[in-house]
């Protein structure tokens, strides 16, 4: 069995979001009504998902997240850094982490039965944004 890294990061520190700096090679994109749909999901849920960033402030996940922030006017945002990584395990965990949620699936019946539970408690959403149940 592989030996676990045990040299995690401890906190979450807030950042200014002028100070992050977007990896230059992120495979990952993001449209403006992706951006939008984030941005309600912050606005909704709050920042639950720190923006895993190096040493220098640059973003290693969360870019979408930043991009949100920035839309809602927030001048910092949650973020770990991940010190513990060489610069090619941050990019090997950028790459990674943004494939590995792409081969996620759906449980289409279990999502229908949410859906249905949902409809029951609140109004149908109207372009995609969220809407709190009443």
């Amino acid at each position: 069995m592989p030996t676990l890294k045990t040299d995690l990061p401890k906190s979450v520190i807030e950042r200014d979001v002028t100070e992050l700096k977007p990896a230059l090679r992120n495979a990952r994109t993001h449209s403006r009504k992706q951006i939008k749909q984030i941005a309600e999901s912050i606005k909704r849920f709050g920042f639950t998902n720190p923006v895993l960033v190096d040493d220098e402030g640059g973003v290693i996940a969360g870019h979408g997240r930043v991009e949100a922030a920035k839309l809602l006017g927030m001048k910092s945002v949650p973020t770990l850094a991940l010190s513990h990584m060489s610069p090619s395990e941050r990019r090997a965990y950028m790459l990674a982490d943004n494939k590995i949620a792409l081969n996620a699936g759906l449980d289409t019946e279990l999502l229908a039965g949410c859906c249905q539970s949902n409809a029951k408690r609140s109004p149908p959403a109207a372009s995609g944004r969220l809407v709190e149940p009443t």
